[in-house]
């Protein structure tokens, strides 16, 4: 994140925001800065991916279906605008601990042992660990005890559209998105490759409550992909991954898409004759 930080400093914050003595270093301005960078950030990230997917690729026929609430896009906009800044506060104290490099963050390819396949490398395994952790942390949030105060919120939207992908309750959201900022604390990792998962992580959530299920046949097996995440939706304690299936499995809670079985819910939508998609 300080290769973020610094071109703000540089082109916004330093000439136009913030007083000639108060230093790009001070730790204090640091951590603001970072809120308003990973706030608006974030905004604009959820926005404009949620509204892409929204507009090419979600079936808007499923706005009529019987489990969608009335106004649901608009309460999904509303909660996540209203979670997104409290949602930053804890992530921004990790990017400032990142900042100030107490991570294991590196700039240059030349550093690692394998050059640019170390950024392949790294990738999958930062998939598998997060893929991993997030796993366990979303199966217990949905712990009797802690599903009614965090979760809960998120699953009022059982048959969610891409703007339900980032409504969560605060302490919801942050807690799903910590693996990946635990991740370069642990092990080496590119700045700009963290960045660049940073996006693609933000993308997938959304592209997981798009209700668009095509995924490669050879994939299936492996992927944990839209269909799998409505049926998470539809039945609470199923399909629990982020990107892979594997720890469902082990875990005893994969359940093969409905999707596949002629009974998702756009299948419920093709039964009733609906045919023209609305919005």
């Amino acid at each position: 994140m300080d290769i973020v930080l610094n071109y703000a400093d540089r082109y916004f914050f330093t000439p136009y925001v913030y007083p000639e003595q108060w230093a790009e270093s001070d730790p204090f301005r640091q951590y603001a800065s970072l809120f308003v960078i990973v706030t608006i950030g974030g905004y604009l990230l959820y926005l404009i991916t949620a509204s892409l997917s929204y507009l090419f690729l979600f079936d808007k026929r499923l706005l009529q279906h019987p489990q969608i609430l009335k106004n649901q896009v608009r309460l999904e906009i509303a909660y996540t605008c209203w979670s997104v800044p409290y949602m930053s506060l804890p992530t921004c104290a990790l990017f400032l601990l990142e900042v100030r490099g107490h991570s294991r963050l590196y700039d240059n390819v030349s550093e690692t042992n394998l050059g640019y396949l170390s950024l392949v490398r790294d990738a999958f395994l930062f998939l598998c660990f997060t893929d991993m952790l997030i796993y366990w942390i979303h199966r217990g949030l949905h712990h009797r005890l802690i599903y009614k105060h965090l979760h809960k919120a998120h699953h009022k939207w059982k048959v969610p559209t891409p703007f339900a992908s980032h409504a969560f309750h605060p302490l919801d959201g942050f807690a799903q998105s910590f693996p990946y900022h635990l991740y370069p604390f642990l092990f080496p990792l590119h700045k700009g490759l963290y960045l660049g998962l940073f996006v693609f992580v933000n993308i997938w959530t959304v592209s997981i409550h798009d209700g668009d299920f095509r995924v490669p046949e050879a994939l299936k097996p492996i992927v944990n992909g839209s269909a799998h995440h409505t049926d998470h939706h539809l039945f609470f304690d199923y399909n629990y991954g982020q990107f892979f299936t594997l720890w469902d499995r082990i875990g005893g809670s994969f359940r093969t898409p409905s999707a596949w079985e002629g009974k998702a819910p756009i299948d419920d939508i093709n039964k009733m004759g609906i045919k023209t998609k609305q919005g």
